[in-house]
């Protein structure tokens, strides 16, 4: 028997890797488009200053295989967003 809960499986993920620590999960959505629209204020929102300055980079995941046995590949790396505190202060 097949139980879903969701209409579409949230297939895609942005996570942030950290020089100092485990790396932390951003945002999951159904599509590329739509995590790379989102990781931004996501990224502003889940993690605090100190956090932030420790990102190296964030990676853009898609899953494969089974909805109960597969693993998270990495598509590409995104751009690390710049806080606004940053751009005001270089402006």
């Amino acid at each position: 028997m097949l139980v879903t809960t969701e209409s579409k499986a949230q297939g895609w993920r942005a996570v942030a890797v950290f020089d100092d620590r485990a790396d932390a999960l951003l945002f999951v959505g159904r599509s590329s488009t739509q995590v790379r629209q989102m990781y931004a204020e996501a990224f502003a929102e889940v993690l605090d200053d100190e956090e932030r300055e420790h990102v190296t980079t964030i990676q853009l995941q898609q899953w494969s295989g089974a909805p109960d046995a597969g693993r998270w590949v990495l598509k590409t790396t995104l751009k690390v967003p710049v806080p606004a505190a940053k751009l005001r202060v270089a402006a």
